[in-house]
């Protein structure tokens, strides 16, 4: 293992970069399929989704992502007992991958084994993974929170690039693709971590009966009272990333209908173009930040790791390609409005009438004015969906279909894809974790319930922003166009919320738990989010009966309040937290 000063990358083991960019296409894969998974349930099947409910799709939702979180116990378990840690992220790497393999096959048997294999992956690989960052700073525990940030950053860098690329490509050009794209990156991230496995040394093999009789030594050297209470510590922590992971995980349920079905999404003229150029800086500058990270790895490792540094490489080569074909995409996207006519069914009696109707369209490929097109409605919602170009053979196949004819081109217009505001949670973090990092490593550190209480009321006045949004929709709606950045100061501060507790708690659960029990407590501690996650999907079920019956902002207030309270009572139990501590600070 190589531990001279000269090796390391920004003061920290260049294992924690190799650790960096394996966690990064994990969460690459996890959260540009998470991306994908309500859109494409609720989606119509003229438009290649499934067309739940949104209570179906939501559920589902909530049963996934609780499971997700609920296998790391029992990877945990198995990492300590069994497989060791490495072994356990590779079994766990190799499970995802073909779960994301099964998923691109568009057949429900395909998409529940690709959900199961997902499910049973994560958990071999998500405990152990962290686990192993801790055992890089077993003899210097004062830069863990620092490591953990840092590593937290890899944690974001892909579901940023998932959500943009797998979101990108599953809404505009088909949905198993962008299923399968996050299979190729989760294969790409098994592979270097199998080439550069050497440069952990012993870290994370199998337990050895020496490092057994290690573990034990150290658990009998503290008190069993100490031992007791920092677990209880563990226990009171987990307890309250429950409220914490609840309310932030609508993010991929509730949020992302709001940003499908509230969001003023069409934007025209001067906001096209801003927009245009702030998602082209958005998605350059912080690949350009990881791959300085990347060149920086290869500098100190390329002799150590050379087919490892290959793979990664590689990822980089292609992740360039995807984002610039995007851009280009995006660049060339024109509107055209369009005239058709089509049938309208009176909500009361009345006979049916044919009225000759203009709409937008947008499409990526130039259209001549007085061309003739073939148009399906996406939603299928009595022509108020958004239009999609079909061939004529596709046109036969489907009931609504629209004979169109290109009036004029429209200038500046752009739709911004309900899946791009999952994005910004992961901007945020690529662009704050550096600081908080620099914080958590200063004298003004604080402690971890002190932490922990300000991401919960953080948390909580994000959805405040969203309550004050949604105060003018009605009740009975279910559309409306509310302006974008209320959902952008809402990320904002759930981003800086997370970053207070995500990171700091993986960070405190290696440092208060013992060596012998560090995989089972990052069960324990996933186990909080399995729970919470299960809880987000049920909740956010509720979306249409409360906001029918009371509004859309008074949902958003249930989760405004639940985090703040929280928040307020561990900083109340702070005194008491700190002393069961026994000095870990």
């Amino acid at each position: 293992m190589v531990n001279e000063k000269e090796n390391e990358i920004f003061g920290h083991h260049p294992g924690l970069f190799l650790l960096f960019f394996t966690e990064m296409w994990e969460r690459f894969s996890y959260y540009g399929m998470r991306a994908l998974l309500v859109l494409f349930l609720v989606s119509e099947l003229a438009d290649g989704g499934w067309g739940w409910s949104r209570k179906s799709a939501l559920e589902l939702y909530g049963w996934y992502t609780g499971l997700v979180y609920l296998t790391p116990i029992l990877g945990g378990i198995l990492a300590d007992k069994l497989f060791g840690y490495r072994g356990a992220v590779l079994l766990g790497a190799l499970l995802m991958t073909c779960g994301h393999a099964s998923m691109a096959f568009d057949t429900p048997l395909a998409f529940y084994l690709g959900l199961g294999l997902l499910i049973s992956g994560n958990g071999l690989f998500k405990p152990n993974i962290s686990s192993m960052v801790g055992q890089l700073y077993a003899n210097n525990p004062d830069r863990k929170d620092g490591a953990y940030t840092i590593f937290y950053m890899g944690i974001n860098s892909g579901a940023f690039l998932g959500i943009l690329l797998c979101g990108y490509i599953g809404e505009k050009v088909g949905w198993s693709y962008g299923f399968g794209l996050a299979g190729v990156f989760m294969a790409l991230g098994m592979i270097m971590f199998f080439l550069g496995k050497s440069i952990f040394g012993e870290i994370g093999k199998r337990a050895t009966p020496q490092s057994k009789k290690l573990a034990r030594e150290t658990i009998e050297s503290e008190p069993a009272n100490v031992v007791r209470d920092r677990l209880i510590v563990i226990g009171i922590l987990s307890f309250f990333t429950i409220f914490f992971w609840m309310a932030f995980e609508q993010a991929g349920g509730s949020m992302t209908i709001f940003a499908k079905d509230y969001t003023a999404r069409v934007l025209s003229g001067a906001s096209a173009n801003v927009f245009f150029w702030a998602n082209t800086a958005l998605t350059l500058v912080p690949m350009c930040i990881v791959t300085f990270v990347l060149f920086k790895l290869i500098s100190k490792t390329y002799r150590q790791i050379p087919l490892s540094n290959a793979a990664i490489g590689l990822s980089f080569v292609i992740i360039w390609a995807i984002a610039i074909w995007m851009l280009n995409k995006e660049f060339n996207m024109k509107a055209y409005v369009v005239s058709f006519e089509t049938t309208v069914v009176p909500e009361k009696e009345g006979d049916p009438k044919t009225l000759r109707m203009e709409r937008t369209i947008q499409w990526d490929q130039p259209l001549a004015v007085d061309q003739k097109l073939f148009l399906i409605d996406r939603e299928a919602k009595g022509g108020n969906g958004k239009l999609k170009i079909i061939s004529e053979e596709q046109a036969k196949l489907f009931e609504g279909e629209f004979n169109a004819t290109v009036i004029k081109e429209k200038q500046n217009e752009t739709e911004v894809p309900a899946s791009w505001f999952g994005i910004l949670n992961s901007f945020f973090i690529i662009a704050f974790a550096p600081l908080l990092s620099r914080i958590w490593e200063s004298p003004l550190n604080p402690s971890a319930p002190g932490k922990f209480g300000l991401g919960l009321i953080l948390l909580g006045l994000g959805f405040g922003v969203l309550a004050l949004g949604s105060m003018g929709i009605g009740n009975e709606s279910k559309s409306a166009s509310i302006s974008m950045w209320w959902l952008i100061i809402a990320y904002l501060l759930h981003t800086l919320g997370e970053l207070c507790v995500s990171p700091v708690g993986l960070s405190y659960v290696s440092k208060l738990a013992p060596i012998k029990f560090v995989g089972l407590m990052f069960g324990v501690w996933f186990l909080a989010s399995a729970i919470a996650n299960y809880l987000a999907g049920l909740t956010g079920s509720f979306i249409d009966p409360i906001s029918e019956k009371y509004g859309l902002a008074f949902f958003f207030m249930i989760f405004t309040l639940i985090p703040i309270l929280s928040g307020v009572v561990i900083w109340l139990l702070t005194p008491k937290i700190r002393k069961m501590m026994h000095g870990i600070e």
